[in-house]
C-alpha cells in the first residue's frame, strides 16, 4: 500500500525517533509499503518519520545509482534502530533532495564513510563499514530519525534563499507526483 508522505513543517519531521523490539505490530507490512511508497515517488531512501511513525527505521535502494556507482554491493536494506558509530573521511558534496522537501535539491557536505549498527528486517544485529554513495543516502535518512533534514546542513544565506520555496512547498504549491500530507494546524 502506497502511504502519504508527510511534507516540510509537519511536526513529526522534527521528532527524535524512538526505538522498536521484534514484536512491533505490523513491522513486516510497514517496510513493504515503505517501499511501495518510495518505488511510487521514484526515492532511493525513505525514514519511518516520512510516512507518519516517529520511530528508528528507514530503508533504502540505491539501484537508481548502479550506472554511475557500479561498484555498489548492496542496493535494498532495511535498517531498524541504527547507530551510526563514526563518519569519517574526507568531505564531498553532493546535490541531495527529499520525498518531504519536493522540488528543492542542494549541494550538501557530508563526510564519505560511516560505521553503523542496526537490526535488519528479521532483527538480526549488524555491523558495517559503508562508504561513498551508500554511506551519504544512509546519512540522510538516519537524520531523519533525529528530527534533521538535509535543508539544516545549507548556510543561513541559502536558506533564506529558499525561504520563499519552503513556504510554498509549506501550503501545497508542488507538483504533485506521489501522496502527500500537509500539516494542518
Amino acid at each position: 500500500m502506497i502511504l502519504p508522505i508527510l511534507i516540510y513543517n509537519h511536526p513529526i519531521l522534527r521528532k527524535k525517533c524512538i526505538d522498536i523490539k521484534n514484536d512491533y505490530d505490523g513491522l513486516n507490512q510497514l517496510i513493504k509499503n515503505m517501499f511501495d511508497t518510495m518505488y511510487n515517488a521514484n526515492g532511493v531512501g525513505l525514514a519511518a518519520p516520512q510516512v507518519g511513525f516517529s520511530i528508528n527505521l528507514f530503508i533504502i535502494d540505491l539501484s537508481p545509482f548502479l550506472n554511475d556507482y557500479p561498484d555498489l554491493k548492496t542496493t535494498k536494506k532495511v535498517f531498524i534502530n541504527p547507530e551510526i558509530k563514526i563518519e569519517k573521511g574526507e568531505e564531498w558534496q553532493f546535490n541531495e533532495g527529499c520525498l518531504s522537501i519536493p522540488e528543492i535539491r542542494e549541494d550538501v557536505t557530508r563526510k564519505s564513510e560511516i560505521k553503523i549498527t542496526y537490526f535488519d528486517q528479521n532483527f538480526n544485529m549488524i555491523e558495517e563499514s559503508i562508504d561513498g554513495i551508500e554511506a551519504r543516502v544512509i546519512q540522510h535518512e538516519y537524520n531523519h530519525l533525529r528530527g534533521v533534514l538535509f535543508i539544516d546542513f545549507l548556510s543561513g544565506a541559502r536558506k533564506n534563499v529558499l525561504n520563499r520555496k519552503l513556504k510554498s512547498i509549506m501550503n501545497g504549491k508542488f507538483e504533485k507526483n506521489y501522496p502527500y500530507q500537509l500539516f494542518q494546524k
